[in-house]
């Protein structure tokens, strides 16, 4: 007992201590503390800051990031590092990069620093305190880099320790002010990422990010872009693909591909727009039409032109051809043409930069039919990456076979956060969990598409906590493990807000984007969940608020430089999301009673449905206008109500309500109240107590492996609880499950012999090896023969749309039990990276409903 006591009070302790020590940033130890020590280089003490020397060789990026450092330093302490020319200091910050810095390389050559860490590597840094570098000198700090993004990334890196969130502008995240700071000795380093490309895209940009953009900007130029490139790299990301929603990156402001050279930042196109030039561009200055066939001349013409605007800037090229307008190919198009594209615009670039074609990086989008076309047998060079996708919700189509011979330019994914299309958009708020991220960028990462990770980002705003894990995950995929994703979350909180309130913000965070995911907001309606059964529509609403009503009241006690940044990262989604799902349920009950006959409450829920409606534009509003001094004014100007097929309304449209007359009905029942459903456990067996029994994937009674394969619980993901996936994913298909093989078993109590269904709720995992023979489990009860179940689904089909609307799978299989009594379920591995959410039990009583009963 009093062991028990000590390990807990020693584990408290152990997690205390994680929160406060890793505020610096997910993942990361501590290495800057308020009070020095033996060895400790004192950045700043007493009013003063130590000098910060730079070689005037230097990449005028890393300058730009010292520049940022000094203002990061003066707003954490109200001290301001100079910046010296030469060693004349007691105590210098010597910032550089290999080569480009004569005082590095000269501790490197006199073995005063150890670089062989990094030399040589892709971005990646050093810091450290060196004693007595230089004569006259006490102390250094070296902030060492591989080559230009090392150092500016171990230069933000030092930021982050101080305490300056990321998002410091683009969520005004105040830091914690300090009166003094310390470097601990040692040797500081993140290591090389593990994913070489690693960016966003901004995208479907209008109208909110656009109108921001020219009220705040005077449009999309690049004293906006300045602000988007520090934050990527401040993030350890490295790439972008542009606003291009009327928007052309390298024609509307001559300065925008200058800086992101400037700063360091790789530029591309997105997957429909080849050799640099926006589709924009094509609609002011091209020729004739877009088709390759007919018009061969203009469009290499055109090309050519974006490859000469691009010149030796860090590009990352997109090459083939999709139809104008991001469409496809004509039908009449054939391999033997895109292959031809291909060459040509191969031949463009090795003619205008003059160099071989393979010394530029190169990628090819296989985007929806183009993949088809790579299905098909259609080749690019091996020195061009290609890039996979996903489904445009998620969940990836295509990726790099195990024995696959490696390609010299690797594979990338481009992944979505944001979309526009069917079978509905969505582009509002944040509907992305993380743990739906790790098990995707997971797959992809373990199956070697390590080359480009870009995603779509929508208008950045208000996916600040996607995009800051999938660049973390990126970076190093191995440091977060399925069961780490409760600790980033809480890690990112503490960043953005301290460690006081840090695990209640990332539990809201959590709950707000599964609830967001379960169904996104613009797919939602009156009809959405079961008005009656199992209460289902009030007991969504209720979460919802009583999550509302957590944030409201965190919000009134945070500290005042923390209002906006809570307010934008935290309390507006939940507060935005609570108020629609209301408004849908209030829209039900309208309709409901309005059929009952029942005037008062048809009314009544009228009345709050046009309470509610009016609430969510003056969230809009308060976002809009009051919210930062109308710093983000029109960033919440995105329409999501009124929907009536994939493409948004132009304006928000309230729902059609009824309108009874309150003498002309009289019925006065009210909407019956049910029993929840939920399964009971008796002797430790779940019963069938309601006709059906629900369970949770990870509350299985055993969980059996063999040699090979074991199971792995992914927390916080799918619709209600969790996943459970065999693991590890990059494995081959088990031809015969049975016996001894890997599963999952769930003892029950069944009331009765006879039929019984089951229906598991299956992640929407896509089969993404492509041998067209499906993605399995099988499921069985005591010791019948496993059935094998095919979760495929073919995308743009009516399966995948209903299937990617409602964020999952489910699958049923039918049985026969001899008896009354226990009996045990058994939920067989067959293919690598299916998850299972649920396992749901009908022996006669289930209901319909959009989750299923409570367990």
């Amino acid at each position: 007992m009093k062991i028990d006591f000590i390990k807990s009070k020693l584990l408290f302790a152990f997690n205390l201590l994680a929160v406060t020590a890793l505020a610096q940033g997910p993942g990361h130890a501590s290495y800057v503390t308020e009070k020095g020590g033996k060895g400790y280089f004192k950045l700043v003490a007493n009013g003063t800051a130590s000098p910060i020397l730079v070689s005037e060789q230097e990449w005028p990026g890393v300058k730009r990031a010292v520049n940022s450092f000094v203002t990061d330093v003066n707003a954490v302490t109200g001290a301001k590092p100079g910046l010296a020319t030469t060693t004349k200091a007691k105590q210098l910050i010597i910032v550089g990069t290999l080569g480009k810095n004569q005082w590095i390389d000269q501790l490197v050559k006199q073995k005063k620093l150890n670089v062989t860490g990094i030399a040589g590597k892709w971005e990646t840094y050093l810091v450290q305190p060196v004693a007595n570098p230089f004569p006259g000198v006490t102390s250094a700090l070296v902030i060492a880099g591989s080559d230009k993004r090392g150092t500016i990334y171990g230069v933000y890196d030092l930021s982050a320790q101080i305490g300056v969130s990321p998002w410091y502008w683009y969520a005004d995240v105040a830091p914690k002010t300090k009166k003094a700071l310390y470097v601990a000795p040692g040797r500081h380093t993140d290591g090389t990422p593990a994913v070489k490309y690693r960016g966003i895209f901004i995208n479907d940009e209008a109208p909110a990010f656009s109108g921001w953009a020219k009220a705040k900007f005077g449009g999309v130029n690049h004293q906006l872009y300045e602000h988007m490139f520090e934050l990527i790299l401040r993030l350890k990301g490295n790439y972008l693909w542009p606003a291009m929603w009327g928007n052309a990156f390298n024609d509307d402001d001559k300065l925008n591909p200058v800086l992101a050279d400037e700063y360091g930042v790789v530029m591309g196109t997105s997957h429909h727009e080849p050799m640099d030039r926006a589709q924009q561009e094509w609609k002011r200055y091209g020729k004739g039409k877009w088709n390759y066939e007919e018009n061969k001349q203009g469009l290499q013409d055109f090309w050519r032109k974006g490859i000469e605007n691009m010149g030796n800037k860090e590009t990352i090229v997109t090459i083939g051809m999709r139809g104008d307008g991001d469409e496809p190919m004509t039908k009449g198009s054939n391999i033997e043409l895109l292959e031809n594209i291909v060459k040509d615009q191969r031949q463009i670039i090795s003619d205008v930069l003059k160099k071989k074609p393979e010394e530029v990086p190169q990628m090819w989008a296989l985007y929806k039919e183009v993949q088809d076309y790579y299905d098909k047998g259609m080749r690019v060079p091996d020195d061009v990456t290609l890039l996979l996708c996903d489904d445009n919700w998620g969940n990836i189509r295509k990726l790099p076979s195990l024995t696959d011979k490696p390609r010299k330019g690797g594979y990338g994914i481009y992944y979505h956060f944001d979309y526009v299309g069917g079978p509905r958009n969505y582009k509002w708020l944040n509907t992305s969990t993380i743990a739906k991220t790790w098990e995707q960028m997971n797959l992809a990462y373990e199956y070697n598409a390590r080359q480009i990770w870009i995603v779509n980002v929508g208008d950045l705003k208000p996916m600040e906590y996607p995009i800051s894990f999938f660049l973390d995950f990126a970076w190093n995929p191995k440091r977060w493990p399925a069961n780490k994703l409760p600790q980033y979350a809480t890690e990112w909180a503490s960043q953005q807000f301290g460690s006081e309130h840090a695990t209640q913000i990332a539990s809201m965070l959590t709950r707000y984007t599964r609830y967001n995911q379960r169904r996104k907001p613009e797919s939602l309606n009156q009809d959405t969940y079961n008005l009656i059964n199992y209460n289902e529509f009030a007991r969504v609403v209720a979460d919802y608020n009583a999550l509302k009503d957590e944030a409201e009241k965190l919000a009134a006690i945070m500290p005042a430089q923390h209002k906006d940044s809570f307010y934008e990262l935290v309390l507006y989604p939940i507060q935005a999301c609570a108020t629609l799902n209301e408004m849908y349920f209030e829209v039900a009950k309208n309709r409901y009673y309005a059929q009952q006959k029942n005037a008062v409450e048809a009314n009544k829920a009228a009345d709050k449905v046009k309470e509610l409606y009016a609430k969510d534009a003056d969230i809009s509003k308060y976002y809009n206008m009051v919210l930062a001094d109308g710093k983000w004014n029109h960033m919440a100007d995105q329409q999501h109500i009124g929907y009536t097929s994939w493409q948004q309304p132009n304006a928000n449209i309230m729902p059609k309500l009824t309108i009874l007359k309150p003498d002309s009905a009289k019925n006065t029942a009210l909407l019956p109240v049910e029993q929840d459903g939920s399964t009971p456990k008796v002797n430790g067996l779940f019963n069938d107590k309601y006709g059906h029994i629900a369970i949770e994937a990870e509350h299985y009674t055993r969980a059996v492996k063999d040699k090979s394969i074991n199971w792995v619980t992914i927390p916080d993901h799918g619709n209600v609880l969790s996943g459970v996936t065999p693991w590890p994913v990059a494995v081959p298909r088990l031809a015969t499950p049975g016996g001894s093989t890997a599963h999952l078993e769930y003892d029950v109590d069944l009331k009765s012999a006879g039929d019984v269904s089951i229906t598991a709720y299956i992640t929407p995992t896509l089969d993404f090896r492509n041998g067209g023979d499906g993605l399995f489990y099988a499921i069985s009860i005591d010791d019948e023969a496993p059935q094998k179940v095919d979760i495929a689904s073919k995308v743009d089909g009516r399966d995948w749309s209903q299937m990617v609307l409602g964020n999952v799978r489910k699958l049923t299989t039918k049985h026969k039990v001899a008896s009354a009594g226990k009996h045990t379920i058994k939920y067989w591995f067959v293919d690598p990276a299916v998850v299972l959410e649920r396992v749901i039990v009908d022996t006669g009583g289930l209901k319909p409903s959009y989750l299923g009963p409570k367990e």
